[in-house]
């Protein structure tokens, strides 16, 4: 009796361990398994960051720019000596088209979003955090930077927080939001735009920051249709 009660005990033992075995080992599956998030589909979007890497883009060669990496449907864009960002190498619109990204400021204290665009036959940059960390608006207009022409605004951008940006480009107007508020609505005739040098390898489409850490994700655009065309709601 005795023997067959250790047998017993030996056998709910080994399957103890048998067990314990095949649940650790399908943890470590589903750890070894696990990839980068993959981009959110948007109806009537275009992704133009896949969530897993660097594909359609280019790390910008400004020189002494820091390094870029992907990881967790994230772009990470580390403090260079002076710029560092990334370059689109796709084809992308000039006109009629909204582009959208979320953006976080990691570290640093200037600009952690300069994100460069076609407007037309020309380029400008939407600033967010310029001249020490508040300037907001657009470079340039009319020969004028972000921190002094009809777009300047002030705001006091959060390290670690995640802000939402959307920017809108049609024949006649230029548009942009900040976690849905809007912060340049401007009538294009008769303007002229331009970029700073600094960051003319940006265009057509690229997006930097300066001296400071940024993140990036859900970066994707839309061509406008004629609803969309004449105001600026969704």
């Amino acid at each position: 009796m005795r023997k067959i009660i250790v047998l017993i005990f030996c056998c709910l033992a080994l399957a103890g361990v048998s067990g314990c075995s095949s649940s650790g080992s399908a943890e470590a599956r589903k750890s070894e398994m696990m990839v980068d998030a993959p981009a959110e589909e948007v109806p009537g979007w275009i992704n133009l960051f896949d969530g897993i890497s660097l594909d359609g883009w280019e790390k910008t060669n400004f020189g002494g720019q820091g390094s870029v990496s992907v990881s967790n449907g994230t772009i990470t864009i580390q403090w260079g000596e002076v710029l560092t960002g990334i370059t689109y190498t796709g084809d992308f619109p000039v006109v009629d088209y909204e582009i959208h990204l979320e953006a976080m400021k990691l570290q640093g204290n200037d600009f952690f979003c300069g994100l460069t665009f076609p407007i037309e036959d020309s380029h400008a940059t939407l600033i967010l955090g310029g001249w020490g960390g508040t300037v907001t608006g657009i470079t340039s207009i009319m020969g004028m930077d972000a921190s002094g022409n009809e777009t300047t605004t002030i705001r006091k951008y959060e390290p670690d927080q995640w802000y939402e940006v959307r920017l809108r480009v049609t024949e006649d107007r230029l548009a942009a939001w900040l976690d849905g508020e809007v912060i340049v609505d401007m009538d294009t005739e008769g303007a002229e735009f331009d970029t700073r040098a600094e960051v003319s390898l940006s265009r057509p489409l690229g997006i930097a920051a300066y001296q400071t850490s940024t993140a990036l994700r859900n970066i994707r655009y839309r061509t406008l249709e004629e609803s969309l065309r004449e105001g600026f709601e969704d």
